[in-house]
């Protein structure tokens, strides 16, 4: 039987791992990568990156979240992979451009290991219809949203993914882990939505708490940052450019004003992972 191996990523403590089809024969299933995500009968991760597929013109990667459903986008997830495609010599320019499900992803590595890197996040949308929110047409700034029974003033996007701002002069993890449960599925979002409270520091800095759809409480996370830090500035509670105070850690976010949106950040390789004979089977089998 022939070994299935991923490569584990953190940054600011979301962690991904990277399952390379060109080197593991293994198809993955929605439920194999649920498995391996499983953080009690699996590796443990937020989700798993599967790629370099190289059949295009440009190299591809699919994103799923930790419940085994496919993500848009990820900030943290096109860090760490492109983090990978350094590590693993499929990259030797200093930026470049993938595809993923949201379109192109446009990376440019900061140091000479590929560690510290700037991403494109392209640019946000706040219509309801494009990120999708249901109802009438509408831009989606200051809303009221009602989760769990309690009405929120809610300002809505997309960067590829849907989020839900919030924001609020005290944050914590109790508070989005008790709203993110009601918003994550409610009737409003049908493609389901990230939920972030925002707590504003000062007009360069802002705080978040983060659920994500798919996958619960996050310590960290790139889209989720860059969709608070637009939010922030589109209500005009900041400046263009931020720091975006996460458990994980510090994100850099910068819109610029053409609209489009970067985040820099660091990532850390934590180590690759061959699975057992167990595990492998386990994973094969599942459908």
């Amino acid at each position: 039987m022939e070994q299935i191996t991923t490569y584990k990523y953190q940054c600011m403590g979301n962690d991904y791992l990277v399952y390379d089809p060109n080197r593991s024969p293994v198809v993955l299933s929605a439920a194999g990568i649920a498995r391996l995500c499983d953080r009690h009968f699996g590796i443990g991760a937020d989700g798993v990156l599967v790629g370099p597929f190289l059949d295009r013109e440009r190299m591809y990667v699919k994103i799923y979240n930790a419940d085994g459903s496919v993500s848009a986008r990820s900030g943290n997830g096109m860090a760490i992979f492109a983090r990978y495609l350094r590590d693993q010599g499929y990259v030797q320019k200093s930026s470049f451009t993938f595809d993923t499900d949201a379109g192109e992803e446009h990376v440019i590595y900061l140091n000479e290991e590929g560690r510290r890197l700037k991403v494109s996040m392209g640019i946000p949308t706040f219509w309801s219809d494009e990120i999708p929110v249901t109802g009438e047409r509408r831009e989606m700034v200051n809303q009221i949203m009602v989760f769990g029974k309690i009405p929120y003033v809610t300002t809505c996007l997309s960067l590829g993914n849907p989020h839900c701002v919030i924001w609020m002069n005290e944050i914590s993890k109790d508070i989005v882990c008790r709203i993110g449960e009601h918003s994550e599925n409610a009737e409003y979002f049908p493609e389901k939505v990230n939920t972030q409270l925002l707590n504003v520091l000062d007009r360069t800095n802002i705080q978040i708490e983060i659920w994500e759809r798919g996958t619960g409480y996050t310590l960290a996370g790139g889209s989720n940052a860059c969709a608070a830090a637009c939010a922030a500035y589109r209500m005009g509670l900041a400046d263009r450019n931020m720091y975006v105070h996460m458990p994980g850690g510090i994100l850099e976010v910068e819109i610029r004003e053409d609209g489009e949106v970067y985040m820099v950040g660091a990532v850390d390789y934590v180590g690759s992972i061959s699975l057992g004979n167990e595990l492998s089977e386990q994973i094969r089998a599942l459908k």
